[in-house]
C-alpha cells in the first residue's frame, strides 16, 4: 500500500475526530477562492480557441492586413415588403446610416449603406462615382429611374440590395475590441425611434458571437440556481436531512468556487467551454451519494455513527478514489487538444474533480459526525422501508436472463453503430440559438434575401507585380467566380474583375456587350487607375493590393456550416486543377466561414482524439485498480454502451457533432465507469465474504445499486430544467446528460449482472480478500 492511500484513511480519521476544524477550513479556503471572482473576464469568441500562433490566425491577419479588410462586421436588413424605392424608405435609411455613424466603436469611413457607398456612373464621357443614393428622389418618374440604375447595377444586387428591391442591407465593421451586444443595441434604439412599414434585422458573426456570450453566462446564472433547487429537493426526498442535503450540495458548491477562483487567480477569461465546468462539477459531485446511502445502511447496522462513518469511507473509499481519478484522466486528456481554452477546460475540471475527491474524505465524514444519530436513524428507517424491492426485481430479471439481456444488447449496439455511421461533425454558432431566436431569425431571412451572412475569402496571389491587371489573370478570377456562383450555398461573389467589367461598360456608355474585361493590360490599368481616384480607398484596397500582385474574391455564403466551406473549397480546388491559373499563381482561403471550418476541425476532431485518449487511460486504469484485464474489460463495458447507444441517437436524429456534443463525450467518461467502478468494486468485495454469485450480485444490485439510482436519477431530474433553456447548446447539455446518466445507471445494474453470469467461469472469482 502506498503513502498516498494511507494518508486517506488519516485524513478522514482527522476529520471525525475534528468536525468542526475541517468545515471551518473547507470554508476560510474557499472564501478565499471567492475574492478572486471580481477579477473575472470573459472571452466568447470563437477565434480564442486557437493560439494566436496558428496558421489559421497567422493566414486571417496578413489577409486581413493585405486588403485592409476588418475582423467583425455587423449586417443590417432593412426589409419593406411594398419596395424600399419610396422616400418615406430613404429617408429612413439614411436617417438610420447617420446614426450608426456617430455610435463609438463604428468604423465610420467604411460603412456601407446605400447613402455611402460609391456608385460608378459616366456622365458626359467622364468616369463619376458618387453615393448609389446621394439624393432622396421626390417624384415617382425620377424614383423609379434610381430603382432601375441601382437594381441593374450588379455590384449591389444580392450584397446590398435585394433583387426584388425589397430589401436592403447597411455593413457597420467594427473597432477592434468594441463589443457587438453594446452597438447591436444602440443600433436597436435607433430603429425604435424610426416608424414605418419596414422590418429591420441585424446579423453577423460577431453579433452571434457576443449576444452568445452574454446569454451563455444569463442562462447560466438562471438554470443553475434552479438546478441546485431542484436537487435540494430531489436530495430531500431521498435522505430527509437537511445537513445531509447541504453537504451534498456544499460540496458541488466548493470544488466549483475553488476551481473557478483557481483559474481566474491565474489570469484565465472564462471562454465559452470553461463556462459549462460548473454543470459537470455539480454532476461529478452527486458522487458522495455513494457514501451517504452507504452510511445510512452502516448506521442502522452499528448504532454508532463514528464507526458507521469509519466503516463506511472503508466499504466505499477505494470506488470513490478510483472512480473520480478515472473521472479527473478523462477530462485531464484534454491537454493533448492543441487549443489552449480546452486545455484550461480539461485542467479546470480535472482540479474540480481532485477537490470533489479531497471533500469525499475531509468534509463529507465532518458533516456525517455534526448529524443527529437518533433523528438520522429515524429518517434511515422510513427512507428505506420501501427498501428498493423494485431494485431487487431488477437484479432478479437481470441474474436469471443474461443471455436475453447480451442479446438485446448486441442488437441495440448494432443499430447504435448506424447511427453513429450518420454522425457529422460540424459547428454553426448561429445554431446554438433557437430557431425562433431574433438571431436565428435575421439569419435566415438575410440568407433569403440577399447574398448571405457568412464571409469567406479567396485570395490569389501572382508570381510578378502588375499580374491582375492582365486580362488572363482576371479572366481566371471570373472564370473561378462562375464556378462557384453554381452552388446554391453561394449567395453572392465580388473581386476586382467586377469593378473592371463596371467600368469598362459605363465607360462606353452604358452599352451591356462592354460587360466584360477588356483585353488590353494598359485599358484595365487606365481602368482602375480612374476608379482609384475617383472611390473610396477602402472600395479598392479590398478586393487587391497595392503592387496589384494579390486578388481577394469575397466570398457571401447563406450558411454557417462548416461543411459548406469545405465543399467550397473542394469544388475550388478541383476547378483550379482543370484550369491551373495564370504564371502559377497560388489561392489561399481566409475569413471567419474558413476560420470556422479549420476551428471546427481543429476542436472538434482534437476532442474526439482527446477522448479516445481518455478512453484508453480510463481502461488502463480500470484495469490497474481491478487487477484483472477482464475484469476491466467488464467493468468497461457500461461505458463502451452508453457512448456507442447516446451518439447513435444523435447519428439518428441528425443532431451535428459540434462543440456541446463533443464536450459532453468527456462528461460520460467519468459518469459512466464511475457507475460501473462503484458495482464491480463492491460485488467483489461483498463476495469474498459471501461466495454466492447470485446473491453478491442481488447485493449489490439492491444496495450499492440504491446509491448508483439515487445518483442517476438525482442529477437527470436536477438537469432536465435545461431543456427550457432558450439556447440550445445548453438545451443539448440537459438532455445528453440525462441520456448520460440514466442509461449508464441502467445498463451498470441490467448489464453488468448478466455479464457476470454469463462468462463468471472465466472472471477470477476467487472467495479471498480482495485488496482495499
Amino acid at each position: 500500500m502506498n503513502k498516498s492511500s494511507q494518508a486517506i484513511p488519516w485524513l478522514t480519521r482527522f476529520s471525525v475526530e475534528r468536525p468542526g476544524w475541517v468545515i471551518a477550513g473547507t470554508l476560510a479556503i474557499t472564501l478565499l477562492f471567492l475574492t478572486q471572482f471580481p477579477r473575472v473576464q470573459t472571452d466568447t469568441d470563437p477565434k480564442n480557441m486557437l493560439p494566436v500562433t496558428s496558421p489559421v490566425r497567422v493566414s486571417n491577419d496578413e489577409v486581413e492586413r493585405w486588403f485592409a479588410l476588418h475582423k467583425d462586421v455587423m449586417v443590417l436588413g432593412i426589409v419593406n415588403d411594398e419596395g424600399i424605392f419610396t422616400q418615406g424608405t430613404l429617408e429612413r435609411i439614411a436617417r438610420i446610416t447617420q446614426a450608426i455613424l456617430k455610435i463609438p466603436g463604428v468604423v465610420v469611413r467604411d460603412v456601407t449603406s446605400l447613402t455611402t457607398t460609391d456608385n460608378v456612373l459616366a456622365e458626359d464621357g467622364q468616369l463619376v462615382v458618387r453615393p448609389a443614393v446621394a439624393e432622396i428622389p421626390r417624384i415617382p418618374a425620377a424614383m423609379a429611374a434610381l430603382k432601375q440604375t441601382l437594381l441593374s447595377n450588379p455590384l449591389f444586387v444580392d450584397r446590398l440590395l435585394s433583387k426584388d428591391g425589397t430589401t436592403t442591407a447597411i455593413y457597420v465593421p467594427l473597432e477592434g475590441g468594441a463589443n457587438a451586444t453594446v452597438i447591436a443595441d444602440r443600433i436597436k434604439a435607433v430603429l425604435a425611434e424610426e416608424v414605418g412599414p419596414e422590418q429591420y434585422y441585424l446579423a453577423g458573426d460577431p453579433v452571434a458571437r457576443d449576444t452568445f456570450g452574454i446569454q451563455m453566462f444569463y442562462q447560466m446564472a438562471i438554470l443553475s440556481p434552479i438546478a441546485g433547487l431542484v436537487m435540494f429537493v430531489v436530495l430531500w426526498w431521498m435522505f430527509r436531512s437537511l445537513t445531509l442535503v447541504l453537504a451534498v450540495m456544499g460540496v458541488a458548491m466548493v470544488s466549483i468556487i475553488w476551481s473557478t477562483g483557481l483559474l481566474i487567480s491565474l489570469g484565465y477569461p472564462i471562454h465559452i467551454m470553461s463556462s459549462m465546468s460548473p454543470v459537470f462539477l455539480m454532476a461529478i459531485a452527486t458522487d458522495s451519494i455513494h457514501i451517504f446511502n452507504e452510511f445510512g445502511f452502516r448506521l442502522r447496522e452499528v448504532r454508532d455513527r463514528r464507526e458507521a462513518v469509519l466503516e463506511t469511507i472503508a466499504a466505499v473509499g477505494r470506488p470513490v478514489v478510483y472512480s473520480d481519478l478515472a473521472t479527473a484522466v478523462g477530462f485531464v486528456a484534454l491537454v493533448t487538444v492543441a487549443i489552449v481554452p480546452v486545455k484550461i477546460f480539461g485542467l479546470l475540471v480535472g482540479f474540480g474533480t481532485l477537490v470533489i475527491l479531497l471533500m469525499s474524505f475531509t468534509l463529507v465524514p465532518a458533516v456525517l459526525m455534526r448529524l443527529n444519530k437518533n433523528r438520522l436513524l429515524q429518517e434511515v428507517q422510513n427512507t428505506d422501508a420501501a427498501s428498493s424491492s423494485w431494485l431487487s426485481s431488477l437484479g432478479e430479471f437481470s441474474v436469471r436472463h443474461p443471455k436475453s439481456i447480451g442479446l438485446a444488447s448486441c442488437v441495440l449496439l448494432v443499430i447504435a453503430g448506424v447511427g453513429l455511421s450518420r454522425i457529422e461533425a460540424n459547428n454553426n454558432m448561429v445554431h446554438w440559438f433557437k430557431p425562433d431566436s431574433d438571431i436565428r431569425t435575421a439569419d435566415r431571412v438575410m440568407n433569403t434575401r440577399l447574398g448571405g451572412t457568412a464571409t469567406a475569402y479567396l485570395v490569389i496571389q501572382g508570381s510578378t507585380e502588375d499580374v491582375m491587371k492582365t486580362p488572363a489573370m482576371l479572366r481566371d478570377i471570373e472564370g473561378l467566380q462562375r464556378e462557384l456562383e453554381k452552388d446554391p450555398r453561394v449567395g453572392k461573389t465580388f473581386s476586382v474583375v467586377d469593378y473592371v467589367k463596371r467600368i469598362n461598360r459605363v465607360l462606353h456608355q452604358d452599352d451591356p456587350t462592354y460587360d466584360r474585361i477588356p483585353d488590353s493590360v494598359t485599358e484595365i490599368a487606365q481602368d482602375l487607375f480612374l476608379f482609384g481616384m475617383a472611390a473610396k480607398p477602402s472600395d479598392l484596397d479590398n478586393v487587391v493590393d497595392y503592387p496589384f500582385q494579390k486578388a481577394n474574391i469575397f466570398l457571401q455564403l447563406k450558411s454557417w456550416d462548416a461543411g459548406v466551406m469545405a465543399d467550397l473549397l473542394r469544388r475550388t480546388e478541383g476547378y483550379v486543377r482543370a484550369h491551373p491559373l495564370t504564371g502559377g499563381a497560388t489561392l489561399r482561403p481566409a475569413g471567419i466561414a474558413y476560420f470556422n471550418l479549420v476551428w471546427s476541425d481543429e476542436v472538434l476532431w482534437g476532442m474526439v482524439r482527446s477522448f479516445l485518449a481518455g478512453l484508453v487511460l480510463v481502461l488502463i486504469l480500470v484495469i490497474i485498480q481491478l487487477r484483472s484485464l477482464l475484469w476491466g474489460i467488464l467493468a468497461f463495458l457500461p461505458l463502451f454502451f452508453t457512448i456507442a447507444f447516446i451518439y447513435g441517437v444523435v447519428g439518428f436524429v441528425g443532431k451535428d457533432f459540434d462543440m456541446p456534443v463533443a464536450v459532453l463525450s468527456t462528461l460520460s467518461l467519468g459518469m459512466a465507469i464511475d457507475f460501473a467502478i462503484h458495482f464491480v468494486g463492491r460485488f467483489r468485495r461483498h463476495y469474498a465474504t459471501e461466495p454466492d454469485l447470485e446473491k453478491a450480485l442481488l447485493w449489490t444490485v439492491t444496495r450499492p445499486g440504491k446509491g448508483i439510482m439515487r445518483n442517476a436519477v438525482l442529477f437527470a431530474v436536477a438537469f432536465s430544467v435545461m431543456v427550457f433553456a432558450s439556447l440550445t447548446t445548453y438545451i443539448t447539455v440537459g438532455i445528453l446528460i440525462i441520456g448520460i446518466m440514466l442509461l449508464s445507471a441502467v445498463l451498470t445494474l441490467v448489464g453488468l449482472p448478466a455479464l457476470i453470469m454469463l462468462f463468471h467461469k472465466r472472471l477470477p472469482l476467487s472467495s479471498e480478500e480482495v485488496p482495499r
